[in-house]
């Protein structure tokens, strides 16, 4: 590719013009929102205009029925994309609406902007395909179908089964409530759940029991005591576990439970922090278990590892967004944001229209991290919704508007005059290659989960079979 100018006019132009069927394809997955390891319309509603565009589609990746793995062309560079979809519970919210207005009581909304985050990515990556293919260019674009990311399941086990070796980058995004495009870390995340089981017993008479409840209270005060004696970390980008009783047993004050669960999650500064702390909670819960006399069982879910930033990748996206500009939004667009905001009891500011200056930063844990440590990895944040924090009502409304349709737009063009650049600039990818290298200091990748550790399949199955019924319906 020699005129980098005229081909990313060329893929902007192919998203004004095709722009409207992305859209359809966002809304409709807001209007079907689905949780983690259940997202079978979102994934199909992506791979089908995937393969429309001529893209190969495999299925099923790590046995997990939602993933995909989208691929065009067969040369080097490799450029992957990052498609995510799955929603958050209990986030149920009317498009448009500024105040807080369920649909559905109880029911799963797009909080963090999913639907238009994973439709955004194939839209970036189709339309740098359209300028690959008229100008004949070599590479191959990837696009990966990231299921369960608000659970930090599905790259884990994407990566153990070595479907990121022979990407030379990946560009990501992710909407938020404001413009940024930093070289940021992440810390490392753990989600494990301890199985406690007892024996039951009538309450009258509870020295016949073993309660497994009470094996779990324990293992979380030896929690609150091991606090103080792991190491610190900055307040924004503390070392923290939370716990909380998933299952506690029979749902009676007079019957003995013989069966609880205690659901962890730890986020840590490193990977090896992380896994010492890891196994002094096993001893938390081995200890609450011995002294009650019952018995406790381990599942792992996830672990992912700290991110490793990518000056010179994220430079270049930096670049280009300044050069593409933020979202435009109407001052109607503005006005019903500042309304959320006052809903919220939130100063009213609206959405920000601008883009911060470049540098580094810690952001929030995410399993994109997995990406970081098999090649050079970079993302921006586009405004989608307004200040005052995140997997909230206002983002749902945003995401399923007139708001969400336009950074949805902006961040495909975004997503595809980066990928423009790294095809262009053969020197861009050497030199991140190179700082990524660097950084690694010898590092290899490998997976923190077990090889005997499966996805956690069904895991919201149970949800979702009480609210799809009333997607069905519409």
């Amino acid at each position: 590719m020699s005129n980098v100018n005229e081909y990313k006019e060329m893929a902007k132009a192919w998203i004004d013009e095709h722009g409207d069927e992305f859209e359809e394809i966002s809304k409709y997955i807001w209007s079907h929102p689905e949780l983690g390891l259940e997202e079978y319309e979102a994934s199909r509603k992506l791979t089908d205009v995937l393969i429309k565009y001529g893209f190969t589609v495999e299925m099923g990746v790590s046995g997990m029925p939602t993933a995909f793995i989208a691929t065009y062309g067969s040369d080097e560079p490799v450029i992957g994309f990052n498609a995510e979809y799955d929603c958050l519970p209990g986030l149920s919210q009317k498009a448009g609406s500024t105040e807080k207005e369920p649909i559905i009581a109880g029911a799963p909304g797009q909080g963090c902007g999913h639907s238009i985050l994973g439709t955004a990515a194939v839209l970036g990556a189709i339309a740098l395909k359209q300028v690959m293919e008229a100008k004949q260019s070599q590479g191959t674009i990837k696009v990966f179908g990231s299921p369960a990311e608000e659970i930090c399941i599905g790259k884990p086990f994407m990566a153990r089964d070595g479907y990121y070796d022979d990407v030379d980058c990946f560009l990501d995004w992710h909407p938020f409530y404001y413009n940024k495009a930093h070289y940021d870390t992440c810390s490392a995340y753990f989600s494990i759940k301890y199985h406690f089981t007892g024996r039951t017993a009538h309450g009258n008479s509870p020295w016949q029991g073993r309660s497994a409840f009470d094996a779990a209270l324990l293992a979380g005060h030896g929690i609150e005591m091991l606090r103080e004696h792991y190491e610190p970390a900055a307040a924004d980008k503390a070392n923290t576990v939370n716990y909380t009783f998933s299952d506690t047993g029979p749902e009676i004050p007079n019957v003995v439970p013989d069966h609880t669960t205690m659901w962890c999650v730890g986020r840590f500064t490193t990977s090896e922090i992380m896994e010492d702390v890891i196994a002094r909670i096993d001893k938390c819960a081995q200890a609450g278990a011995l002294a009650t006399e019952t018995a406790v069982s381990k599942e792992i879910l996830s672990k992912t590892h700290e991110k490793i930033p990518n000056k010179v990748l994220s430079r270049m996206i930096y670049d280009n967004f300044v050069e593409l500009g933020a979202p435009e939004f109407t001052e109607e667009e503005q006005e019903k944001a500042r309304q959320m905001q006052i809903s919220d009891g939130i100063e009213p500011k609206g959405l920000d229209a601008e883009i911060m200056e470049f540098g580094t930063s810690g952001t929030v844990v995410c399993d994109t991290s997995e990406f970081s440590w098999n090649a050079p990895y970079a993302t921006f944040w586009m405004t989608l919704a307004p200040e005052g924090g995140w997997h909230n009502w206002k983002i749902v409304s945003c995401a399923g508007s007139s708001i969400g349709m336009k950074t949805l737009r902006q961040a495909g063009k975004l997503l595809a005059v980066c990928g423009i650049s790294v095809l262009e600039d053969t020197q861009l990818l050497t030199d991140a290659t190179t700082e990524w290298k660097e950084r690694m200091n010898g590092r290899v990748y490998q997976c923190l989960i077990p090889e005997n550790v499966m996805p956690c399949l069904g895991i919201n199955k149970a949800t979702m079979d009480k609210y799809r019924k009333f997607y069905d319906a519409e």
